[in-house]
């Protein structure tokens, strides 16, 4: 099965350029919609962190597996909804057959084999797999419908490269902290972490912006992102980095003063490159969001944008910190 053909009808997609409100005064429809949008987000936000809160703290690995995966394959099947609504050719059903595989058998691997080398080469083998796999699938394709096939190749592994790979980091940090003395997880907690120090980045980004923003940072890609948002990005990551130990100094023992300074600097700034990725990909869509399965905040994609980019910055870090395994 191969994507590639727009969907004009698509209920997930809303279009960049859309028609100006119609109805009068406008003011008083467009803080109503602000409110009402406002309203949508503070539910799906609570909600989702509930629903994190109670997997991190339950502690049992199923729950995990289920999460992750659960998030990451949404994810890649709304990027690859965006390219057909463009109209851009890739293999869905392939690349997320893919997916699957390589989140179920990454985590076997860093939840029954100790250190990271098991899921690491398991990995390797599927990057090969991707590419291998894709080639082949081309084989059955180009002639057939005149698709191209350097296209659909492309776009098809740059999603699994994208959503999957990146996202897996997650599940690889859970197992990669050393356990508690009592042989409980400790790795679940330095998820929550990243996760808090990320999405504070993205709020430091939007007040920030919102309140002081005049200078454009790329306004090509995003035009409503400024260099004043990307200072109060950082800021507010730093704060949540500095905060978050606080808050559990003994789940987070690893991290120190410096650790937090970098740490929090670091995913401050990736959480930005990573909501900028993602709106490059929705602008060459021509898609304000990537899918309507989070009233008020968009789709799965647009959830997990900055923690694409910033889970493998602290699994990498932590890597470093704790030496070779």
């Amino acid at each position: 099965m191969t994507g590639g053909e727009a969907n004009p009808n698509a209920a997930v997609h809303r279009p960049l350029t859309g028609g100006g409100v119609a109805a009068s005064p406008v003011g008083v429809v467009a803080a109503r919609s602000k409110r009402t949008v406002f309203l949508r987000r503070l539910i799906s936000a609570v909600a989702l962190w509930v629903v994190l809160l109670g997997v991190l703290v339950a502690g049992v690995p199923l729950g995990y597996f289920l999460l992750t995966t659960a998030f990451g394959l949404l994810g890649l099947w709304e990027f690859y909804g965006m390219l057909d609504y463009k109209g851009l050719p890739n293999f869905r059903v392939f690349g997320m057959v893919c997916a699957g595989i390589f989140f179920t058998g990454s985590f076997y691997f860093v939840v029954h084999q100790p250190g990271p080398v098991r899921a690491d080469d398991f990995e390797t083998v599927m990057l090969v797999v991707f590419v291998l796999g894709v080639s082949g699938r081309q084989f059955f394709t180009y002639g057939k419908n005149d698709i191209p096939p350097l296209e659909t190749m492309a776009f098809t592994l740059f999603g699994l490269l994208y959503v999957p790979w990146l996202f897996n980091f997650i599940s690889k940090i859970i197992y990669l902290v050393p356990r508690s003395p009592e042989g409980g997880l400790l790795g679940q907690y330095y998820v929550f972490y990243f996760i808090v120090v990320s999405k504070f980045s993205d709020m430091g980004a939007y007040l920030t912006g919102s309140v002081i923003g005049r200078h454009k940072m790329v306004p090509h890609i995003s035009p409503g992102k400024t260099w004043e948002g990307f200072g109060g990005a950082v800021a507010f990551s730093l704060l949540a980095s500095f905060g978050s130990h606080a808050l559990m100094p003994v789940k987070l023992g690893l991290l120190h003063g410096m650790d937090l300074l970098v740490l929090g600097l670091l995913l401050g700034v990736a959480a930005v490159v990573g909501d900028l990725a993602e709106s490059i990909l929705k602008r060459s869509t021509g898609v304000k969001d990537s899918g309507r399965m989070l009233p008020g905040i968009g789709g799965v994609l647009d959830l997990i944008d900055s923690l694409l980019f910033t889970a493998p910055i602290l699994y990498f870090y932590l890597r470093f910190l704790l030496g070779p395994r």
